[in-house]
């Protein structure tokens, strides 16, 4: 499948889940170290990079993310944002495929929010971008991160993503409370949350509490959302931390 990415390693399986508007290939410096613990696999999700795609609900990310761990055998499984919600609802679901999940800056219970508070931003965007170079430049901090989402057409570079498509599946979490699916994760979980964080405060320190797996909560100083970006090496001990505690 040509929205699977193979990253190398060998043992269990380590499977990688991109937030809103990345792609599998957003994985490549985390997955380097991360194959001395494992085969590591990425997926680009429904509406994103390479999947066919183009629509789908939590339930069907999860559906998705299960075939691909089935063909792993039982994995570790470690999500950014939105890949953090799909990590810990593939935990819910299919408690016999995952070994313990790690949830990147992601919170179960955001009623009340949806994305039209971004669209002015997303609407500011110099559409299309002059060259990669220009689109790293644009996005300052995450201009390393962002220059893995976009392609060139015939007039410029454009994000793989159709931004549409992916305005109803961020406006899914400000209408869902997951906390039911967070109480039904029987393995160990890895929180890790941005200091600067714009997700509901508190949030992330309760889940690995009233997750019956257990875990830790971390919070991540000087990070913003992408805290794999902001913060490699803290993230890097953290998650190696956590792998080593499952074995």
């Amino acid at each position: 499948m040509r929205h699977v990415v193979e990253f190398g390693g060998r043992g269990q399986g380590i499977l990688l889940l991109h937030g809103l508007m990345g792609r599998a290939t957003i994985w490549w410096p985390v997955a380097q170290w991360l194959t001395r613990y494992g085969r590591v696999v990425g997926i680009d999700a429904r509406a994103h990079g390479r999947n066919p795609v183009q629509t789908g609900r939590t339930e069907d990310f999860v559906a998705d993310a299960a075939e691909v761990v089935r063909g792993l055998g039982p994995s570790v499984v470690i999500g950014h944002s939105m890949g953090g919600l799909h990590a810990w609802a593939l935990a819910a679901a299919h408690p016999e495929l995952v070994k313990g999940i790690v949830v990147e800056d992601m919170a179960p219970d955001q009623r009340g929010r949806s994305v039209d508070r971004w669209k002015a931003y997303f609407d500011s965007w110099p559409v299309p971008f002059q060259s990669l170079a220009h689109v790293k430049q644009f996005f300052g901090q995450y201009g390393d991160h962002f220059v893995e989402c976009f392609e060139e057409r015939e007039d410029g570079y454009h994000l793989i993503a159709d931004l549409e498509r992916l305005y109803p599946i961020a406006n899914e979490w400000g209408e869902r409370d997951y906390w039911d699916l967070i109480e039904k994760v029987q393995c160990p979980m890895l929180a890790i949350e941005a200091e600067t964080s714009s997700m509901p405060p508190g949030q992330m320190a309760l889940m690995p509490v009233r997750s019956p797996g257990g875990g830790k909560h971390v919070v991540v100083p000087g990070a913003g959302h992408v805290v794999h970006r902001d913060q490699p090496e803290i993230y890097r001990g953290a998650v190696e931390a956590f792998l080593s505690s499952l074995t």
